[in-house]
């Protein structure tokens, strides 16, 4: 309790009951929205790509300006034209981090599903699978590893220290970030979304002129927080990108 406020605590506003099932099938509120992100990706791509008008309209023209946004801002800037066969895989994931991170902002939904580490940690790893399968299949297993764990440039004399840290990095380092990164933010936002409106739900009990301020801030706010969902939809994708770039093309 802060000067007459009343913050609830972090598990109430990341944490959901249970609605059936238990143990790791247990599905909540967090779950059933994943759901809905994987049914709303896959209609927006299905959809966009039936149509087949020469000016495209409507969903058509929206998945066409994703494409494009995907192919010429993400691949072909991270690993060039041979690249593009990457193009469904890093266009789902970019469409459907941005989809599950935008419920944040939903009315009465207001719960960024990649608050919680599963999510990021499970396409993370995913990740991790890909551009190593793409680094052996592209180099051989030996070549990849050496030229992974041995950069080129580096003196012999600094290789011993070198090589465990870009081991590390590799296997561990990488995954790691690439979940974190985007669980701290999405968390972070969505409990200072709800502190700005538990500071104006109770201001404007007391008077409706003291919430103003806290009310632009929470509606500033939640623009604000449109921006970070596509910006760590487009960042977690460009980080992968860049990822299997590496492992398809190795430092000389």
């Amino acid at each position: 309790m802060i000067l007459g406020l009343e913050f609830p605590p972090i598990s109430h506003v990341t944490e959901w009951p249970t609605w059936f099932g238990s143990g790791p099938f247990a599905v909540n509120k967090v779950v059933f929205l994943m759901w809905v992100s994987v049914a709303l990706v896959f209609g927006f791509l299905y959809i966009g790509g039936r149509q087949q008008a020469l000016v495209p309209r409507g969903v058509q023209n929206a998945a066409e300006v994703t494409v494009d946004f995907v192919q010429d801002s993400i691949i072909l800037q991270t690993i060039g034209p041979d690249g593009l066969g990457f193009t469904p895989f890093l266009l789902t994931l970019f469409t459907f981090v941005f989809t599950c991170n935008i419920w944040e902002i939903v009315p009465g939904v207001q719960m960024p599903v990649n608050a919680r580490i599963a999510l990021p940690a499970f396409m993370a790893v995913l990740v991790w699978f890909i551009y190593h399968t793409v680094g052996i299949a592209s180099q051989g297993p030996f070549r990849y590893f050496k030229s992974a764990v041995f950069p080129p440039g580096v003196p012999w004399y600094a290789m011993w220290l070198v090589a465990p840290i870009e081991f590390a990095q590799i296997l561990i380092v990488r995954p790691l970030s690439l979940a974190v990164r985007l669980f701290a933010n999405m968390i972070a936002g969505h409990l200072l979304l709800v502190s700005f409106a538990v500071i104006t739900q109770a201001l404007f009990e007391a008077t409706i002129v003291g919430a103003a301020l806290p009310f632009a801030l929470l509606i500033a706010l939640t623009a604000f927080e449109v921006l970070v969902a596509f910006l760590q939809a487009y960042i977690f994708t460009i980080l992968a990108a860049v990822y299997i770039g590496g492992a398809m093309h190795p430092e000389h």
